[in-house]
């Protein structure tokens, strides 16, 4: 039997020989896996309750440990949590996965490739950030995916007395207080948000007072003080799909709204409007950007709009007259049902359109969404009322320590550095890649390219080789759908809807002669598994029935193929009137038209010219994105007192 103080966090001299002579965190990381790696197999035949008491032993020694100490306790930490997810899932930890949570415990973006284990590499940091008791907020892209990640935590991590919380959506405040009192708490990176905010709101009312009044009310009533947040600090943050949390979804701020529940009061003017909008010609009256969505009226359309014939509704209007013919005349033309939104139950949800999941909880703001409404034919909803507001970029910045894993973060280094001040560290495969790049399809119609699509389709079909197409919306997963049905292929449609049976369709979709289609991220974290029987037919094909704005998402889709060393192929497929071009490569669009055979494929290979495109399209999104945090940034100085400090 090793003696405790061995097991609890002091490691042999020879597992941390050469330790002591690396310098700074990137220097240090790699040989502390084989220093983990030591200790771990000393802890084998160590009963469950000793290793329960060297976990509240290393608690103390994080909270009174020297700097000297850091390393020695880092790897007693990551060695006692790998033995217990060991012993608890049946998982013995990569190195390539000890490597990757080592960078997350250092403050990076990990970069690790899909199917590599990213959720075991997150709950080890997890873990060991947790044992400082400040806890740690694992934020996921949907709520399916933090329930799952929170259930295997909490059944990893129980033995040894780590306590793991779920952050529901929709739930009492008590509730949420509960989960967030847990040494580690899973939920959704936008909750953790709009929980920031409603704590801000409840901590409103008392900034005014004077120090001492709410001491003096609370010993009058009787009542302890107590905490009247739910969160209890920002400290520790670890987010999955980083790329797509931290920069894809910083497009847009955090906005913790009021709903009347009522319908709109100036619902005659959107309506109004609506009827206007589609007597409207463009360039006569206006004219529209589609790299902004913005929509201006010319001088001609301002006077159409309040000529004598026109019955404006004066009477009910919240904002200008000509406000609400734009904003019809934008959901009229750049907002399209099934790619932008779906209606549910009487209701528009807006789709995301990189990942195809479907919010329940957000809406257009300025009157967009109740134009959208009018032009469905639907109950016109109240706006909604911003109550607090706050971008990711500054949210995130608020915590003490944050780092991310994502398989694409190499690209976005930049931006990463820029907003948040955080360095990417790229995790090697832990074996070679096997995967396979077919040439990019070029055509010069949709309809040409969804042809050649099915036909790639039904040939490997035939040949029994699992295939998974990624689309960019629900109405062209939709379409390809109608197309498979017509030629009697089976297969499956996933929408975005982000629960369980949508990530067990995806996690079948490695099987023999499986076809599934998918908006490009539906049932992202889900690992792909391929039998294997599919091996030696190649493995999973992936086609990419669109390219993105951004590379990254089509490195996403691509890379569901071939994993851990497994054979797998992917191809582009492109087409003239795919929204990419029609947006920012007309010129592109144009000579693809040009040289297309009488079947509408090019044989030209505009590979550089696409990624030229996409780059541009890239560059425009990243300014955006900067522009908002500077906007807000601008707009809390405005707010702020002479004593506030600003994150």
């Amino acid at each position: 039997m090793l003696k405790h103080s061995t097991i609890s966090g002091r490691p042999s001299k020879s597992s941390l020989r050469g330790l002591r002579r690396f310098r700074g965190p990137h220097a240090a990381i790699a040989p502390l896996v084989d220093a983990i790696r030591s200790i771990q197999s000393d802890l084998k035949d160590v009963p469950e309750s000793q290793l329960a008491a060297m976990c509240i032993d290393l608690r103390t020694r994080i909270a009174t440990g020297t700097a000297e100490e850091h390393l020695e306790i880092t790897a007693g930490s990551l060695a006692l949590i790998g033995e217990s997810i060991r012993r608890s899932a049946g998982v013995d930890l990569y190195d390539v996965q000890f490597l990757a949570a080592l960078g997350l415990c250092h403050g990076h973006i990990v970069q690790m490739q899909t199917g590599e284990g990213k959720s075991y590499a997150a709950l080890a940091a997890a873990a060991f950030l947790g044992l400082t008791g400040r806890g740690v907020h694992v934020a996921t892209p949907n709520l399916y995916l933090a329930t799952r990640d929170c259930e295997q935590a909490a059944a990893c991590l129980a033995p040894i007395g780590i306590s793991v919380g779920l952050l529901g959506e929709r739930v009492p405040a008590e509730a949420k207080r509960r989960a967030y009192d847990c040494d580690i708490t899973y939920g959704t990176g936008h909750e953790f948000g709009f929980d920031y905010l409603r704590d801000q709101l409840t901590l409103r009312p008392s900034a005014d007072e004077k120090p001492g009044v709410r001491l003096l009310r609370e010993l009058s009533s009787g009542i302890s003080p107590g905490r009247r947040t739910m969160q209890r600090g920002l400290n520790h943050m670890i987010v999955d799909e980083a790329d797509s949390v931290m920069l894809d979804d910083a497009g847009s701020p955090l906005v913790l709204s009021l709903a009347p529940p009522s319908e709109a009061e100036d619902a005659a003017a959107h309506m109004a409007a609506r009827d206007l909008a589609e007597l409207l010609t463009p360039e006569d009256h206006f004219e529209v950007d589609a790299t902004t969505g913005s929509v201006t009226l010319t001088e001609e359309g301002v006077q159409r709009c309040h000529d004598d014939e026109v019955n404006i509704p004066i009477s009910v209007l919240v904002r200008p007259w000509s406000d609400y013919v734009r904003q019809a005349l934008r959901a009229q033309l750049l907002f399209r049902r099934d790619v932008h939104y779906v209606i549910h139950e009487g209701e528009v949800r807006i789709v995301d359109e990189s990942t195809g999941r479907i919010y329940e909880d957000r809406s257009w703001q300025e009157g967009l969404h109740q134009a959208i409404e009018a032009r469905e034919g639907l109950t016109i909803t109240a706006e909604t009322v911003a109550a607090a507001r706050i971008t990711r970029q500054r949210f995130f910045r608020l915590y003490t320590h944050v780092c991310g894993l994502t398989g694409t973060a190499v690209g976005c280094e930049r931006e990463l550095q820029q907003v948040y001040n955080l360095g990417v560290m790229e995790v090697p495969l832990r074996l070679p890649s096997a995967a396979m790049m077919l040439p990019t399809r070029f055509f010069a119609s949709a309809d040409a390219k969804w042809t050649a699509i099915t036909h790639s389709i039904r040939l490997r079909f035939e040949s029994e080789q699992p295939v998974l197409v990624g689309t960019q919306s629900i109405l062209d997963s939709e379409e390809l759908s109608r197309r498979l049905q017509a030629i009697d292929l089976p297969h499956n449609v996933l929408n975005g809807r982000q629960d369980a049976s949508e990530a067990d369709l995806i996690a079948q979709a490695g099987r023999r002669r499986a076809v599934t289609i998918a908006t490009n991220l539906a049932g992202r974290g889900t690992d792909i598994k391929i039998d294997e029987d599919v091996r030696a037919l190649g493995g999973l094909h992936v086609i990419v029935a669109e390219c993105q704005t951004c590379r990254r998402m089509d490195r996403q889709l691509t890379g569901r193929a071939a994993r851990q060393g497994d054979p797998g192929s992917s191809q582009m497929f492109v087409s003239a009137d795919d929204s990419l071009l029609r947006v920012f490569g007309g010129w592109l669009a144009q000579v693809m038209r040009r040289q297309a055979d009488a079947e509408g494929e090019c044989h030209t290979d505009f590979s550089s010219q696409l990624r030229r495109i996409q780059a541009a399209a890239e560059r425009r999104q990243v300014l955006g994105r900067l522009a908002l945090l500077e906007q807000d940034r601008h707009r809390e100085s405005l707010l702020a007192g002479p004593g506030d400090r600003l994150p």
